[in-house]
């Protein structure tokens, strides 16, 4: 197409994630029978998806293998930090091919890479103090930079999960753009225009990139996208991606004649929809990417580019608390608010406030031991804390030396960085357990949440060397508010 404004982009976006898994005494992920015949979920899911997207085949009709293709060359993507480290170590050629990709579309892409950054272990950042939101954006910048070799542009939120403090934390550190549901939005106008128009029940014009003012701090600004969400549901649940052709119609109907501007259809899903949820999902994927997109118009691009060559002069507002996943704001992860995945009929989550009232118990009395002991360790403690990332990323004796060299008090005995260290992973731990989806499923005894309980209860054993106080009998009688359903 001559004429620029009538070119049609496409962005499709695969947000890929597990919760980190491993026993937080052995560092190890226990065998997990749901998973089974695999050893755990992210072994069995990267067999049926991860894995595939890297080296996804294309076949006729005689099932002859036409060619092989790399899927994260062509998508926009996040992989949850805590996913990627057990990738490296289990996964390795899986996780070399990711990585590869990204390099590839940094040249194809003006410089752009497909990958974004991710919060680090998905908590859900408007529920997160701003000790926390601050290490959660700063930890999956360092471990993206340290995977990817360069700096992120874009970072994708849990659930997508947003408020205006969450936004200017993002800005705070450097981040250019994030991506929402439509129904996030609550108002836009042309940059020029005084008037608002109402977009909250979820008629945002996708197309285009949003400039959103943060509140918090007036002077500073994060761009917007917000996915299509008719399509991206039809990803999700309409099993498009059992047919290729179909896949491809189906993108087609997000582009409008009625636009005046260079459009770009972009679609976001849990990037399991493409081999775990539906099974050769990747290959209908690749089919698309290397047959017919092309033919029907689109340019395939990622966001960075896409916001680099044709940001618009559109503002946003959105509403206060909202995410992808939840009709109630964030009430998925702190109440009985009726959203929900697998439960049985008359079962509830009532479970879910005290166990998150119990975490915030235990989470606000471990920065009071925290900033109580850290000044003897530590030149400067909130430092210390957001940098813990290099060690963990390396856990190499040459690495931890090189960071109490950094950040620790000079002249501390052995004794005492063993201490310092605790302290540290107190503060890791103490965040691991505010795992998302620790809430999201229907029962308090299923293995998300009985996860994130471990994290809790290792903070416990650790905090004992600080304090005199009993934590675990506070924290058990707030959690015994909490019933389950069996």
């Amino acid at each position: 197409m001559s004429d620029k404004n009538n070119e049609v982009f496409l962005t499709i976006h695969g947000h890929f994630y597990q919760p980190p898994r491993e026993n937080p005494w052995l560092e190890a992920i226990e065998l997990q029978d749901s998973a089974l015949p695999f050893h755990d979920w992210n072994e069995r899911i990267n067999k049926e998806c991860y894995n595939p997207n890297s080296v996804s085949k294309i076949v006729d009709s005689r099932n002859r293998i036409l060619d092989v293709v790399n899927n994260y060359e062509y998508m926009s993507f996040n992989f949850g930090p805590t996913l990627l480290s057990w990738m490296e170590q289990f996964a390795p050629l899986t996780y070399e091919r990711i990585i590869k990709a990204d390099i590839e579309s940094v040249s194809e892409h003006s410089g752009h890479g497909n990958a974004m950054a991710q919060v680090y272990n998905h908590i859900i950042m408007p529920l997160a103090n701003e000790q926390d939101k601050q290490t959660q954006v700063k930890w999956g910048i360092r471990d993206f930079e340290f995977r990817f070799g360069r700096k992120p542009e874009g970072m994708w939120l849990a659930e997508t999960a947003v408020d205006d403090d969450t936004l200017r934390v993002l800005v705070e550190n450097g981040i250019k753009f994030t991506v929402l549901s439509p129904y996030q939005a609550s108002k836009i106008k042309k940059s020029s225009d005084k008037d608002w128009t109402d977009v909250s029940w979820g008629n945002i014009d996708p197309a285009r990139s949003y400039r959103y003012y943060i509140k918090s701090a007036p002077d500073k600004y994060i761009d917007l996208f917000f996915y299509d969400g008719a399509i991206s549901r039809s990803v999700a649940f309409d099993e498009l991606l059992k047919d290729g052709n179909k896949f491809v119609r189906r993108l087609k109907e997000g582009v409008s004649e009625c636009r005046d501007y260079p459009q770009l259809i972009n679609i976001a899903t849990d990037g399991e929809s493409y081999g775990h949820h539906t099974k050769f999902g990747d290959m209908a994927l690749s089919y698309a990417i290397k047959l017919k997109l092309k033919e029907a118009g689109f340019t395939i691009t990622n966001y960075a580019e896409y916001l680099d060559k044709y940001r618009s002069n559109w503002e946003v507002e959105i509403k206060p608390v909202s995410s992808w996943s939840c009709f109630h704001g964030v009430g998925r992860w702190c109440d009985d608010c009726g959203c929900s995945t697998g439960g049985h009929p008359g079962w509830n989550q009532k479970w879910r406030k005290p166990l998150r009232n119990a975490l915030d118990y235990l989470r606000d009395e471990t920065i009071h031991i925290y900033n109580k002991n850290a000044k003897k360790y530590f030149k400067n403690p909130e430092d210390a804390r957001n940098n813990y990332i290099n060690v963990i990323l390396d856990r190499s004796d040459i690495s931890v030396k090189s960071f109490q060299d950094e950040y620790f008090i000079a002249g501390l005995d052995n004794e005492q960085k063993v201490h310092a260290m605790e302290l540290l992973e107190i503060q890791r731990q103490a965040m691991l357990m505010y795992t998302s989806c620790g809430w999201f499923f229907s029962e308090i005894s299923g293995i998300e949440t009985v996860q994130i309980m471990k994290y809790a209860a290792r903070v416990m054993q650790l905090a004992k060397s600080f304090t005199k106080k009993d934590l675990e009998e506070t924290f058990l009688n707030i959690l015994d508010e909490a019933k389950s359903n069996i």
